[in-house]
């Protein structure tokens, strides 16, 4: 995941309010820190997926069906 730094942000933010009793911050921080961890594994996969759709398979472009 090449964004790690974003959920590390959030990670410091959360620790913050934890450690000065910004209880409804931290939660809503902790939940915050799930939906960009899910998000951004699924934008991954995708660029994975394409990625692997736009690799040449080893066929000569102009070949199809002449032997």
């Amino acid at each position: 995941m090449s964004q790690e730094w974003m959920i590390d942000v959030l990670q410091d933010l959360r620790n913050f309010a934890v450690k000065n009793d910004l209880a409804e911050l931290a939660e809503q921080l902790d939940d915050t820190i799930h939906i960009a961890v899910t998000e951004l594994t699924v934008k991954a996969s995708q660029t994975v997926v394409s990625e692997q759709n736009a690799k040449p398979n080893g066929s000569v472009p102009g070949t199809r069906g002449a032997m």
